[in-house]
């Protein structure tokens, strides 16, 4: 009962300097909310629209036709006819296009005497992603375009309708229309819960040294534990407030579904939030200036958390070295159980060796936080 008297007081304390810098409130509570809009918004990955022109040397009815049947695809706009190499070289410098697809001279001779003729397609890769799906939009139009001609010659030679042999019935699973935003959105919403999570518990213990109320903390008979849980309450109740709100932005204003058990969200993101909120109090008891705080704080979590994460780069491509980094990495984790849970809509038992390499880091960082207090009680 003392104990938790002790820890009840400690988190008072902090409510209290919580409660004074109401300017950090605001924005601990609302920036959560504001960057998942702005990233969400802004961090689209989903190409359309691909720019395109066409050169036509042949110049035939037979060409236009074909090129006509790029000018009705969703994915691609069409910009208009060039007349030299020049003129697409000019407009895919100038970023008018970044792609241009030449019909040769001989297009409609070779196609009517049973050739095969090429095609080609320059395509702007300073984008490289951006270019490989606009190649691929090209590559399915013209292989549908062949295989109409095929039936159209096989229908020609009196085989009646012809019918291919294979085809392809796809289902898409999850994430049906192929939207990014589904992927996307949720590992922001870990990135903005963990940066956020860390820099505001990052002042607190260093406050105390910069305000020379820590040497009177250490004098009285509270423990290192009771510090550590006491100051860690008021953040975790924020955290909790902070997923609510960048879950319910996800789900009214992107469409994210929540097809899993939103109880069992909201355990495991708690869980996150006492990993993340320890590790920089952590941090705070290292440094002891809240300027060094925030700084490392930031550094620590915001770079690892986009590059290490898998939210973005495919931990599968990285090399040996880098793949093992990961495993330290409580978001990693956590994108997977955000996207496992709310977009597969799977049990968080399913998904239990990323909650135990979390609970993992969560108790790592408890200890390795009273640890460090109780060292600065013997200093």
């Amino acid at each position: 009962m003392i104990s938790l008297l002790r820890i009840i007081a400690i988190a008072q304390k902090e409510w209290i300097h919580i409660y004074r810098d109401i300017r950090s409130l605001i924005l601990s509570l609302f920036t959560p909310a504001l960057l998942v809009l702005i990233f969400g918004y802004a961090l689209n990955m989903d190409v359309k629209n691909v720019t395109f022109v066409i050169y036509d040397q042949n110049r035939t009815s037979f060409s236009r036709q074909f090129a006509e049947i790029f000018m009705h695809s969703e994915y691609l706009q069409y910009s208009g006819y060039v007349h030299s190499f020049h003129d697409i070289d000019a407009i895919i410098n100038s970023n008018k296009a970044v792609a241009a697809l030449v019909i040769p001279f001989d297009f409609t001779k070779k196609l009517k005497s049973g050739k095969s003729s090429q095609v080609q397609l320059l395509l702007d890769a300073s984008d490289s992603m951006s270019a490989t799906i606009a190649s691929g939009y090209f590559n399915a139009i013209i292989s549908q375009y062949n295989l109409q001609l095929q039936h159209n010659a096989l229908n020609s030679l009196g085989y009646g309708n012809s019918i291919t042999p294979i085809s392809v019935e796809t289902r898409i699973w999850y994430n049906e229309e192929l939207e990014s935003k589904n992927f996307v959105v949720p590992g922001i919403i870990v990135i903005v819960l963990a940066i956020i999570s860390a820099l505001i518990t990052s002042l607190t213990i260093s406050r105390e040294w910069e305000r020379g109320t820590m040497e009177s903390l250490i004098t009285t008979p509270v423990r290192s534990y009771q510090i550590i849980i006491g100051k860690l309450l008021p953040y975790i109740f924020i955290g909790i407030f902070d997923v609510v709100i960048t879950y319910l932005v996800g789900y009214f204003v992107f469409d994210i579904p929540i097809r899993g058990s939103f109880a069992e969200l909201m355990l495991v993101s708690t869980l996150f939030l006492i990993g993340t909120c320890t590790f920089g109090l952590v941090i705070s008891s290292a440094t002891r200036i809240q300027v060094l705080s925030i700084q490392v704080a930031m550094i620590a979590t915001y770079l690892p958390t986009i590059l290490l994460s898998g939210f973005i780069f495919p931990i599968k491509n990285m090399p040996i070295i880098l793949q093992a980094i990961t495993y330290i990495i409580p978001a990693r984790y956590m994108v997977s159980l955000i996207k496992g849970i709310a977009i597969k809509g799977l049990a968080a038992s399913l998904l239990s060796t990323q909650i135990i390499f979390m609970v993992i880091f969560a108790l790592v960082m408890v200890i390795v936080g009273i640890k460090k207090i109780n060292l600065q009680y013997i200093g």
